[in-house]
């Protein structure tokens, strides 16, 4: 079984943008069990094929820290047909690389999300036209006023592609709101990666902003492009990938809120 799982989900990036472009062209392979369940042991709950524990590429127990995160993963499993699609199945290459990339790498994780502080996309707003700036400050103003209010920091805007520097006190306030634990560290990057903001991620994780709010905000100058220009097909249809992404990752924050 373990082969099967490392042939599947093998070396499952960080990134969940790749993680979503490698799963649509991942080979599929056909179910190979029957029964899926969720058996608690040595304070977590493991995902069990066949009674058996299922793994990680790693090899590490498929294991989450709640039973309802637990049976959102089987789900996912029970609900694969003939073959296995990891396409469709974006928490469980969430936990895959939470369990087997979290434990050693945590602290480079919470150090790129640290970078996206220092250039986060509600800093930078357009020159023009007028009807885009307006939706900008509509999405983004409400981040930085919940950073400003709950996390003490005062992060600076700037209109164009010029770099404004954050002060040392805005971005040391808000990298205290990065989570430690790997579960939700692992589902703030990958927020973080989804939509280009650090921020977005935080404010979601706190339950700021709602997931619709988070999405719609990363994508605020992309929709406005597209009611000038027309709809970019290919485009909509990676956001949609990534979109799937962007809930599994939502989904393991509310679990653990």
């Amino acid at each position: 079984m373990r082969e099967l799982i490392e042939s599947m989900f093998a070396s499952e990036p960080l990134d969940p943008n790749e993680a979503a472009r490698r799963g649509m062209r991942t080979q599929l392979h056909r179910r190979f069990y029957d029964r899926v369940g969720v058996d608690r042991r040595d304070g977590e709950f493991r995902v069990t094929l066949d009674g058996r524990g299922a793994r990680t590429p790693a090899g590490r127990p498929l294991a989450a820290p709640s039973d309802s995160l637990a049976e959102a993963i089987a789900a996912e499993w029970a609900a694969q047909r003939d073959v296995i699609d990891p396409s469709k199945m974006p928490l469980t290459r969430l936990a895959n690389t939470i369990i087997d990339g979290m434990a050693r790498s945590r602290a480079a994780v919470a150090a790129e999300i640290e970078k996206y502080l220092a250039c986060d996309l509600v800093f930078y707003r357009a020159e023009s036209p007028s009807g885009l700036l307006e939706r900008q400050a509509t999405a983004w103003d409400r981040v930085l006023g919940w950073a400003h209010a709950s996390l003490g920091a005062r992060f600076e805007t700037a209109r164009g592609m010029v770099h404004v520097a954050q002060s040392p006190e805005a971005l040391n306030a808000a990298r205290q709101a990065i989570p430690c634990d790997p579960w939700r560290l692992g589902a703030v990057h990958a927020m973080t990666t989804l939509t280009g903001s650090a921020l977005l991620a935080l404010a979601f994780a706190a339950d700021a902003i709602s997931l619709d709010q988070a999405w719609s905000a990363a994508h605020v100058d992309e929709d406005w492009n597209m009611e000038q220009w027309g709809r970019d097909e290919l485009a909509l249809d990676r956001r949609a990938h990534r979109f799937t992404e962007m809930q599994a990752a939502a989904q393991v924050l509310r679990e653990l809120r």
